[in-house]
């Protein structure tokens, strides 16, 4: 096996000491820009790569942080993924990605293993599974690493969040719809566990209510946040009277559910009008395409990396643990077009 180039092969190369080396190569201002020069492009030509362990030791920091997301294949998680990596780039940080499936036991199983990873620090979301226990969470807290939960979090654990203004997303979907005069409208949400569900359902429940719109049993249904957890809800719904003139879902994939069902059922797409949340990149190329709400990824991953990089500067990284609070955008498109009309059954 090839030996691994060292500081000190590279000092020897150079005739010059280690510690200039080790300087040189960490951009130390004491030495010369002639100098640092010739040490990278020593390194260069031996294919030197540091010692992270050695260095990590040294320092007492990896600078790896672990990101724990339900499923890197939702695009609103790869997004944020995306930005958190990019905003921690400059700052010497790469990440290390763990993927739950909405499974309380894979949460905590990526915990430990983040955590024997010696990172830096978890960015998290948490699963729909998730609720009572959070002794997992606590370790990481109890091991003076930084905890940051982003868009799903859990009601009185105090510790610092980027998430939407929920209450108002599910009240701005709510709105769309019946300032459009949809009156009979239905949500389709997953168990409410974790807060932003609760906030959206409560938002668009006060919505209905402000507006005069009918509340009935049939008004919020819980079920799976997937493209079949959507069909399997317009086929529940089939039986049922009256038929909603609207649909809001969970989530883009819950509603893309919902307009294939429709379409399977004989109903047009002009006769229920249907929302989601997240605006996934499919949303503008389905037909019809959905009207869904934004809900900022990007600026979640920037205020993620933003919010990490100041509590490495703490004492006590948990002092006035800072929450941010995004606003929801609305994205109108085709699935929400005119006015409404009774859906008629086929």
């Amino acid at each position: 096996m090839k030996k691994k180039v060292t500081i000190y092969d590279i000092a020897r190369e150079l005739n010059i000491t280690v510690s200039t080396v080790s300087r040189a190569l960490n951009d130390s201002r004491s030495i010369s820009t002639e100098t640092k020069d010739q040490v990278r492009e020593m390194a260069r030509k031996m294919n030197y790569s540091p010692n992270k362990l050695a260095a990590s030791l040294k320092s007492g920091k990896t600078f790896t942080i672990g990101v724990i997301v339900p499923s890197a294949r939702v695009q609103f998680f790869a997004a944020v993924i995306h930005s958190i990596e990019l905003n921690l780039k400059a700052a010497g940080y790469g990440i290390l990605l763990y993927q739950t499936n909405e499974s309380l036991e894979n949460e905590k199983q990526g915990v430990q293993t983040l955590l024997e990873a010696q990172v830096d620090g978890i960015f998290a979301s948490l699963s729909l599974e998730t609720s009572e226990d959070i002794s997992h969470w606590e370790a990481v807290i109890k091991q003076g690493k930084a905890l940051v939960l982003f868009d799903r979090t859990l009601e009185n654990f105090n510790v610092p969040s980027v998430t939407l203004n929920d209450f108002k997303a599910g009240y701005l979907a709510a709105e769309h719809l019946l300032k459009k005069n949809f009156r009979n409208i239905t949500f389709i949400a997953p168990p409410q566990k974790i807060s932003i569900f609760k906030q959206r359902v409560e938002g668009y429940l006060a919505a209905l209510r402000d507006y005069g719109a009918p509340v009935h049993e049939n008004t919020v249904r819980y079920g799976t946040l997937s493209i079949e957890g959507g069909k399997a809800e317009i086929r529940n719904m089939m039986g049922v009277s009256p038929l909603p003139d609207a649909v809001i879902a969970g989530d883009d994939f819950t509603a893309l559910g919902v307009i294939r069902q429709l379409k399977e059922e004989g109903l047009p797409a002009d006769r229920v009008a249907v929302m989601g949340f997240a605006n996934e990149v499919f949303s503008g190329f389905i037909t019809p395409s959905l009207t869904t709400v934004e809900q900022q990824p990007h600026k979640m991953g920037a205020e993620c990396a933003r919010i990490f990089l100041s509590m490495v500067k703490k004492k006590n990284p948990y002092e006035n643990p800072e929450k941010v609070v995004l606003e929801p955008i609305l994205v109108e498109r085709e699935s929400t077009e005119g006015e409404a009309r009774p859906p008629e059954r086929p």
